[in-house]
């Protein structure tokens, strides 16, 4: 018992520390992204459709290093449906949508290319809360198909 619990405590480390180096990769993937779109003068959406794109691919990757990480949830306890180790690995994205977010609506800031077109350049609440809810449905089913796979690990 105390070695699965080690197992799980590795496993959640070695997550959070996967994580946390992948911060960087979505601000270079985002900015490749942009950089494309700039250079096919496809302005229109760039902000929703890269952000989203960055996103899905992150969820879908951290998902499959998660999936290569040994869990035993068999002693788990469960709370509304979420395992308590999935409550532990998810906790390695506190802040991380906030922080992309403030890059990525800096870069558009400061970008000459959008420069001339002033909805692209400075992103208004309204058009960041549409894209947060966009991000809020990739988060759910992240978050589901994480705990779905912790649940099963015994």
């Amino acid at each position: 018992m105390t070695m699965n619990l080690q197992n799980n405590a590795d496993s959640i480390a070695q997550f959070h520390c996967y994580i946390a180096g992948q911060k960087p990769l979505l601000r270079n993937h985002y900015g490749q992204l942009l950089a494309q779109d700039l250079s096919r003068q496809q302005w229109d959406g760039c902000f929703q459709r890269n952000v989203l794109a960055v996103l899905a691919q992150a969820y879908d990757e951290a998902l499959a290093y998660l999936k290569t990480l040994p869990f035993d949830s068999s002693r788990s306890p469960i709370n509304r449906g979420l395992a308590d180790l999935t409550q532990q690995a998810l906790v390695a994205f506190d802040g991380y949508i906030d922080e992309f977010l403030l890059f990525v609506v800096d870069k558009h800031r400061t970008s000459c290319a959008l420069s001339n077109f002033p909805d692209k350049h400075k992103t208004d609440k309204v058009y960041v809360n549409e894209v947060k809810r966009d991000i809020a449905l990739l988060w759910q089913n992240f978050a589901l198909e994480a705990n779905a796979h912790v649940l099963e690990c015994r």
